[in-house]
């Protein structure tokens, strides 16, 4: 199947623009990828899906390697274009047809029903309005869809929750393309309506020094039947 894609400039209405952080991404997200073992947190969180996947926030398309054979199309949303314009590269080498598409999260551009599965991945954390964006998750599932999900999170004492508290309120989010250190996946998938899978708490990287952003949830939840 050929795959289908956008282009790659910018494009009327592309809700986010972060080109500094976007370069910086790049170029730190490979390297990361072997080094922080991030590829094999990749793995895991694909592992076993099919069907037609919706992809979240695709970034320079990092998890498109990792997607599994019965996997018959990815649609992978990224709203920064030069993210997007890597992703598009990425979607070239990947073993499952891969369509890069222009889009935010509290708007998707597809159908209703039309995906057998979704992944966020490290997104979430920079939506504008997490309600919203998992509405129109839910909104796009057929019923019973799995949802896929490693994402930032709270962690650590008292002290380090502090810091993450601090940090969200001043400088991160400017440094880190909109991120946030303290958005609570696992509540805020409840609150959607999502049924919970299994789930665990972990470090990125697994192993190494404790920073604000190490503390991470990977797991899955699924759209009511």
């Amino acid at each position: 199947m050929p795959i289908r894609s956008a282009g790659s400039g910018r494009v009327p209405g592309d809700p986010v623009h972060h080109p500094l952080f976007a370069r910086l991404y790049a170029a730190l997200g490979s390297a990361a990828e072997t080094r922080a073992g991030l590829a094999g947190v990749r793995a895991r969180l694909l592992a076993g899906l099919s069907g037609r996947v919706i992809e979240i926030g695709a970034g320079n398309g990092l998890n498109f390697a990792h997607y599994p054979g019965a996997v018959s199309e990815v649609v992978a949303i990224e709203p920064e274009r030069r993210m997007r314009a890597l992703a598009l590269e990425a979607a070239l080498r990947a073993g499952v047809p891969v369509d890069v598409v222009p889009g935010a999260a509290e708007a998707l551009p597809v159908k209703s029903e039309a995906f057998d599965a979704a992944v966020v991945s490290l997104v979430l954390c920079s939506v504008r309005d997490v309600p919203r964006a998992l509405a129109e998750l839910r909104r796009v599932l057929r019923p019973g869809g799995e949802l896929r999900f490693l994402e930032h999170g709270p962690g650590g004492g008292r002290a380090m929750r502090a810091t993450q508290r601090a940090l969200d309120r001043t400088v991160w989010p400017s440094l880190a393309g909109g991120c946030h250190l303290t958005r609570d996946t696992v509540g805020a998938l409840r609150e959607a309506g999502f049924e919970l899978g299994p789930y665990r708490r972990m470090y990125l990287p697994e192993k190494g020094p404790r920073l604000p952003f190490s503390y991470a949830v990977l797991g899955t939840a699924r759209k009511p039947a």
